[in-house]
């Protein structure tokens, strides 16, 4: 896993629409979450996902955007936002760029770990989580990254 102080990698992903997206133009918009989760759909997944849905209205406030990665299609992506009302990004993965560019591909290749990043408007990665199995940990860090966007 990528450490804090390292340069976000860049990448260009589909997003849930199938439109192109890369993490240059997602920090115009300034600093950002980008958490990689397994799978859509699972319980675990989807609990991860519902927690930052009803954190976005305080995270954007704070200045942060969501955006979420998986290596599932845009179409499952799609399926699984309108389903429990997503409010964020998520983009499909589907070859595992991203994934291995920030170091959470899974144990020999298979799967994705739970990661989560808060990168900087400068690329540079200012706080990161590795929690595979503990997604509470990720709601600290989500509650944590608000907090730290909110003070400045």
């Amino acid at each position: 896993m990528l450490a804090p102080g390292s340069t976000a990698p860049d990448f260009s992903l589909p997003d849930q629409d199938g439109n192109t997206v890369s993490l240059g133009a997602l920090l115009e918009d300034g600093p950002l979450i980008l958490y990689f989760y397994p799978a859509d759909f699972t319980p675990g997944c989807t609990k991860e996902a519902c927690s930052l849905r009803d954190m976005q209205d305080d995270l954007l406030a704070s200045g942060l955007r969501v955006v979420g990665v998986s290596p599932q299609d845009s179409a499952s992506h799609q399926r699984f936002a309108d389903k429990h009302k997503l409010g964020f990004t998520l983009l499909a993965d589907t070859g595992k760029n991203a994934i291995k560019a920030y170091d959470v591909d899974g144990p020999l290749g298979f799967g994705v770990r739970r990661g989560s990043f808060l990168i900087g408007k400068d690329s540079r990665i200012i706080d990161a989580v590795l929690a595979d199995f503990r997604i509470d940990r990720h709601d600290e860090f989500f509650r944590r990254a608000a907090q730290r966007a909110a003070d400045g």
